[in-house]
């Protein structure tokens, strides 16, 4: 068995679960799919990201932006990444913790294709009042943690606007 660690940085279960509750929106137009793409953008940018950066509703595409120094395996790393969260309605980096906490790793245990699907942070479920889990927003280039905590920054901003 791989040993089984937790990614630097990374939340813990509770607080990756208590991001989920808390970050979920009234609604979710392509208004605001543009607004909270935007501002994955201005802060990767501030930031000298070289990341990519997509927002889905369901299977529609609703912004997609390659930053310097992202290249093509940043999109595939999205697909992955975005196919845990549509098949678990959880955050990637929620889901590779429940594996690791249960002393096993996503790839060991989950009984699907790596190639397919990656339980890696960097992709969270859009959710919406009243809706449940609509869509997705990820961010690939950076380490997991990472990801995960300009996506969770970028959607605390939209529910603040």
């Amino acid at each position: 068995m791989t040993a089984v660690t937790a990614p630097a940085g990374a939340p813990d279960i509770a607080t990756l679960e208590a991001q989920e509750q808390q970050l979920t929106l009234p609604r979710f137009t392509l208004d605001d799919a543009w607004t909270l793409g935007s501002m994955l953008v201005e802060l990767a940018n501030e930031r000298r990201a070289p990341v990519a950066i997509d927002i889905r509703r369901s299977p529609q595409q609703l912004f997609h932006c390659a930053l310097p120094g992202s290249t093509a395996d940043n999109d595939a790393w999205i697909d992955r990444k975005r196919r845990v969260v549509e098949r678990y309605s959880e955050s990637s980096l929620l889901v590779g913790s429940r594996f690791r906490a249960k002393g096993t790793t996503f790839e060991e245990s989950s009984r699907l294709d790596p190639d397919r699907y990656a339980a890696h942070g960097g992709s969270f479920p859009v959710r919406v009042e009243g809706a449940g889990v609509i869509g997705t927003v990820t961010v690939s280039g950076l380490p997991q943690a990472e990801d995960h905590a300009m996506v969770v920054e970028a959607l605390t901003r939209l529910l603040s606007t």
